[in-house]
């Protein structure tokens, strides 16, 4: 079984950042970051487990963190679950997810 944990631990430090951060923060970009990042990750984990298309909705700064905390861990499910058969590698997945949050935590929160 594949290890998720270090992309479960990328998205909760982001998270929990974007939790803290003040609002003049979120609202110079670092919740539409936020925002852009968690609607990447529901993207792929949809693919990965075979769903329709939808698009996360915009619920507000102040809950953008929780957003990206869902699907970051919503994704780590479907990486972890996913059949080794399918398409991408569940590994390069992961990695690619890992490095994504870490950039949209760099442009988000310096």
């Amino acid at each position: 079984m594949l290890d998720t944990s270090p992309l479960t631990a990328a998205v909760e430090r982001f998270a929990d950042r974007l939790r803290a951060a003040p609002q003049s923060r979120l609202q110079r970009g670092a919740a539409a970051e936020g925002l852009a990042l968690a609607r990447e990750l529901a993207d792929r984990a949809r693919h990965l487990e075979g769903g329709p298309p939808r698009e996360l909705p915009e619920a507000g700064i102040f809950v953008v963190g929780d957003q990206v905390a869902v699907a970051g861990r919503d994704l780590a499910e479907a990486v972890r679950t996913a059949p080794r058969d399918a398409g991408t590698a569940p590994s390069v997945e992961l990695d690619e997810a890992v490095r994504l949050v870490g950039e949209a935590e760099r442009r988000a929160l310096g």
